[in-house]
């Protein structure tokens, strides 16, 4: 009976090198905050087991994160979907079609009951009874119900899957819902963003072929590693926020400054995701760096959470600050604090210089 081809294996053969191939491990163990130590049990992983087998499904979406994913700019990374799993079906990158292709989801299904993994892209239409997304006669209802039953696990890719995002959005015509309204028997990951950084698609990936099991996840089930935090912790025009100092409209001088974005309709301290941490494109840029602010694309209703308002709008409200905090008033506080701050401080000068006169030896 011939060996089953390992990740590595399908890697080697593509000419990656050993030294790349490490170096892929490494970044993986810090991007999950794991122990350097644990880049040799990724590696051994990677070696050893065989390919994890997928059905990747795409629903009522735009396609965004498969196509982030295979163009993302790291080394390795854009190999991940193509060779760490076994793609036994995805409408985007497969060459089969029709009939050859639906037949190869199913033998799959069959052969790895339990075992394989659902990965779904795309949110579900629900109203009039699923008619608005339909896969050779199917609804995408049904489908996700009946593939949900073998899977081992199912990973929610982006926040159509994950939360609806624009399809699901006032007044959701389509009746649209995330897959986890749906299904409630099997464990889902969700990894949330429009779309989600391809090296955090990597490394759940990496993750559940390495350990065998789900990463650890937060209240909404996504993934702590790459969502533990906000972008705002990290952002690069943090101090600027700190000390007050905000865009008022694209063209002033604040912009050019690179000041923070805030009121512009940044969502930087209401979004918990990995962009100021990892960045975008092998870790070039983010969209905050590139003096766009963040619109919040990973948490829950990011389309309907202005109240009808443009993405732009300014929220006043700084979550994480103390009680009453409004981020209108920081800007005074920080010169409030400046001013007494140097008041302070030529007080005591005055005082030291005054003590110290004082003490000097009188000559007369």
């Amino acid at each position: 009976m011939a060996r089953e081809e390992t990740f590595y294996g399908v890697l080697e053969r593509r000419g990656v090198s050993r030294r790349d191939f490490l170096k892929f491990c490494t970044v993986m163990a810090a991007s999950l905050g794991l122990s350097s130590s644990s880049a040799a049990t990724i590696a051994e992983a990677l070696e050893t087991k065989r390919r994890l087998p997928v059905i990747w499904r795409h629903f009522q979406e735009c396609t965004c994160c498969t196509e982030s994913f295979i163009r993302t700019a790291h080394p390795i990374a854009g190999d991940i979907v193509l060779n760490m799993i076994s793609l036994d079906y995805d409408e985007t990158l497969m060459a089969a079609a029709g009939h050859h292709a639906e037949a190869a989801a199913k033998q799959s299904m069959e052969e790895n009951r339990g075992n394989y993994i659902l990965a779904v892209e795309g949110a579900i239409p629900t109203g009039d009874d699923g008619i608005y997304c339909c896969i050779g006669g199917r609804s995408a209802l049904e489908m996700l119900q009946e593939e949900a039953k073998g899977a081992k696990a199912i990973i929610a890719w982006g926040s159509c899957a994950v939360n609806g995002c624009v399809q699901a959005a006032k007044p959701n015509p389509t009746g649209s819902v995330p897959v986890q309204a749906i299904i409630k028997d099997k464990p889902i990951i969700n990894v949330p963003g429009c779309p989600p950084i391809a090296e955090v698609m990597a490394g759940v990936i990496t993750h559940i072929l390495t350990f065998d099991r789900l990463p650890d996840v937060d209240n909404e089930g996504r993934p702590k590693a790459f969502y533990g935090h906000r972008i705002h912790d990290k952002c690069n025009r943090r101090a600027y926020f700190d000390a007050g100092m905000f865009v008022q409209n694209f063209d002033d001088e604040g912009a050019r400054q690179g000041w923070c974005l805030y009121k512009m309709g940044c969502k930087g301290p209401n979004t918990y995701n990995a962009c100021s941490n990892l960045q975008w494109n092998g870790g070039v840029s983010y969209p905050i760096r590139s003096g766009h602010p963040c619109i919040g694309c990973s948490e829950k209703g990011f389309w309907d959470n202005n109240g009808g308002q443009s993405m732009y709008t300014h929220l006043s409200g700084v979550p994480g600050m103390q009680i009453g905090m409004n981020v209108d008033t920081i800007g005074v506080m920080a010169v409030g604090a400046a001013v007494a701050g140097a008041a302070a401080h030529a007080t005591i000068s005055a005082v030291t210089k005054k003590v110290g006169e004082s003490s000097e030896p009188n000559d007369k």
